[in-house]
């Protein structure tokens, strides 16, 4: 497991094309709010929000894959201007591979932030993977770096700043540059 500042890291962040996310416990501090009437309540934080834009801007695909299925990823999603989204995955890896197919991507062309056992099996297998820093020690073990921060807390941000700066990217190139001409 490395930091933000080693160099393979970085030469791994080169490589990316695809950026996925968990959404319980990465975007949101892991906490589920019900109303009476059963519907489900999520925090966002407005950072790790902005990090995602980014990528966007820059050109990135981004996708969320999350086990839960509900209105509030679904908002989430088109607020962000996610590329992709993946919700009731019980199996993240299947959608891993679906993320590839439709994109024609390869593993290492793909980065992901989980934080528990379902997010394992993907963790492992891409090219780049970040964990914030409540994630479960299984998972933060298998990752390629653990954040600063804790899940919707920073750690999409700190994620998302780390890929575009190791691609020379900062946000005063998104503002000048439309997203084509940015990576690819």
């Amino acid at each position: 497991m490395g930091n933000f500042n080693d160099l393979n890291l970085k030469l791994k962040a080169k490589k990316i094309k695809i950026i996925a996310f968990d959404v319980d416990g990465v975007m949101t501090d892991g906490s589920l709010t019900f109303l009476e009437d059963g519907r489900e309540i999520k925090t966002y934080n407005a950072k790790d929000g902005q990090g995602v834009v980014m990528l966007n801007k820059a050109g990135f695909k981004t996708a969320i894959i999350t086990a839960r299925d509900n209105g509030t990823v679904e908002h989430r999603a088109k607020v962000l201007g996610i590329t992709k989204l993946f919700k009731g995955q019980k199996n993240k890896l299947k959608a891993l591979n679906e993320l590839c197919a439709e994109f024609d991507a390869q593993y290492d062309e793909i980065a992901y932030m989980g934080d528990d056992y379902p997010d394992l099996c993907v963790i492992q297998n891409v090219g780049l993977s970040c964990v914030p820093n409540d994630a479960i020690d299984e998972v933060r073990q298998a990752a390629s770096v653990v954040s600063n921060y804790g899940g919707g807390k920073g750690a999409v941000r700190e994620f998302c700043d780390f890929i575009l700066k190791s691609n020379n990217i900062s946000w005063h190139d998104i503002v000048q540059n439309p997203a084509d001409t940015m990576k690819q």
